[in-house]
């Protein structure tokens, strides 16, 4: 029975797992509740304030309207030293636009003498208001209040005459066509309000979808490669913050990818390099345990032949750790050290195997050339440059070793030759086990390491390495440093 086969594209997408959060907690009824809040908070604003406003208006405009009606009326009927209810009448019934107001005309103990008010007669009691008592006292006081759909005014004047108080006036006027247009204008706020608000939200669940639903892309996106599609990209269009994020994280993902398959590329290429040596020794020695009678001058060959493969096996494994340390970017204490002294040493340590293959060194040494870093790490870039410079040489060929100050640079030079590094293979000689001439390299115990410890630690102390076809044949490798100067200065190196 055929079982259903399901494509790699197919089990990542499987593989891949939202976790649904609920609505309640999800960013976008926060970024809804949000903006209703704050439309709320405008809005409430607006509906409360220019009624406040317009309402402390009115209540200006009539309690100062009310205050003049009234002190016009005072001033008119002080013309007698008593009033009584003829005479106050008679000045007040001729004063058509009081028909709209409520006089009342108090003696000086109180007593009314007029009220415009005939359903109410009142005329001869005595007026118990607070109004009224102020005024006597000869104090004007003007009030308005709004209740009731309507507004309330009242006005109280005293009646003076030769500043004697002689009685008081007071107005009261009941408006509700002023109280009714504030009503009109609130109910206008409300209803303008509660369409603001019903777009409001409309405009917060549109918005707020638009947002999140970018933000979930990001969340699948990173979930996806969170599970090894590292090769996904989120397409995020705009110029916001979330677009440049979007673009953040494809360039990280890039990253990702590219360290990856160094990774992988790294993994296999040590893991075939490492396995060479150790099938040479399995066989080396499966052919030793199973040859009987073997000849002592045939064993120890072949045990020659297994140190040399356990010693190929020392020196990847050595590299190896060394591109190890290097990526964990361990940080290390750097010295000024004289570039010219470690050249020296190297140069040194590699005649026996320059006289060997009949090489000639030729150093040209500037001496004072101080870089900021440490000795053995030098030791290092220099070892593997002039290394190879000796061992990818022709028979009696040269190896020119230059070092010399440029302004705030040292430039260490390294030049060979030999049979050269052909054009296409120049900018691949740094990556990890890349050899130009595979065969080669194995013959002369290369691990194809080399110049990738030499790029790494040269960058680890601020240097750059570069290669170039040398013109008559053969390479020339230049590694440039800053220089080092104890007075801070930033002249050449000084000659030697």
């Amino acid at each position: 029975m055929d079982r259903p086969v399901q494509t790699r594209e197919g089990g990542r997408e499987a593989g891949v797992r939202e976790e649904r959060i609920p609505f309640r907690r999800s960013i976008q009824l926060q970024f809804a509740l949000t903006y209703l809040i704050l439309i709320a908070a405008i809005l409430l604003l607006l509906n409360t304030y220019p009624v406040l406003v317009s309402q402390d208006l009115v209540f200006r405009s009539k309690a100062s309207m009310l205050h003049s009606q009234a002190s016009v009326i005072a001033n008119t009927i002080a013309q007698t030293e008593k009033l009584s209810a003829e005479t106050v009448r008679g000045y007040i019934e001729p004063l058509d636009y009081m028909s709209q107001y409520r006089v009342l005309v108090t003696d000086q103990f109180g007593r009314i003498l007029y009220d415009s008010d005939d359903l109410r007669a009142t005329e001869g009691r005595y007026a118990m208001l607070n109004e009224v008592v102020a005024a006597l006292k000869g104090y004007d006081v003007a009030t308005s209040v709004y209740r009731e759909d309507a507004f309330h005014s009242r006005a109280a004047v005293p009646v003076l005459y030769r500043d004697i108080t002689i009685g008081c006036v007071y107005l009261y006027e009941h408006d509700t066509e002023q109280a009714r247009l504030l009503t009109d204008i609130q109910q206008n706020l409300r209803s303008i309000s509660l369409v603001v608000c019903v777009a409001a939200l409309l405009m917060s669940i549109i918005f707020s979808k638009a947002l999140t639903r970018r933000i979930a892309e990001l969340l699948r996106a990173i979930r996806r490669v969170r599970e090894g599609e590292y090769s996904h990209r989120v397409d995020i269009r705009g110029r916001d913050e979330l677009s440049q994020l979007a673009g953040e994280f494809n360039q990280l993902t890039g990253r990702i990818q590219t360290t990856e398959e160094v990774r992988r590329r790294f993994v296999s290429d040590a893991s075939h390099e490492l396995k060479t040596p150790l099938a040479s020794i399995r066989l080396l020695t499966d052919s030793i345990l199973q040859t009987e009678g073997m000849d002592l001058d045939t064993a120890r060959e072949f045990v020659s032949d297994i140190g040399e493969e356990a010693g190929r096996l020392t020196r990847i494994s050595e590299k190896l750790l060394t591109l190890t340390r290097m990526d964990s970017a361990v940080p290390v204490e750097e010295v000024p050290v004289e570039v010219g002294a470690v050249l020296e040493k190297v140069e040194h340590m590699l005649t026996p195997l320059a006289w060997e293959s009949g090489i000639q060194v030729e150093a040209e040494l500037e001496r004072g050339c101080m870089v900021l870093a440490t000795e053995d790490d030098l030791y290092q870039i220099a070892f593997n440059l002039m290394e190879n410079a000796v061992k990818y040489n022709v028979p009696n060929g040269r190896v020119t070793v230059t070092l010399r100050g440029v302004g705030d640079l040292v430039l260490l030079t390294v030049e060979d030759t030999g049979v050269g590094i052909p054009e296409e293979d120049l900018p691949k000689v740094f990556d990890r086990f890349y050899r130009v001439d595979k065969a080669r390299s194995r013959a002369a115990g290369g691990t194809g390491l080399g110049l990738s410890i030499v790029r790494d630690t040269a960058r680890q102390h601020g240097g750059a390495v570069t290669v170039r076809r040398r013109e008559g044949g053969g390479t020339c490798f230049q590694v440039a440093f800053p220089r080092w100067d104890p007075e801070g200065g930033e002249g050449p190196c000084s000659g030697g």
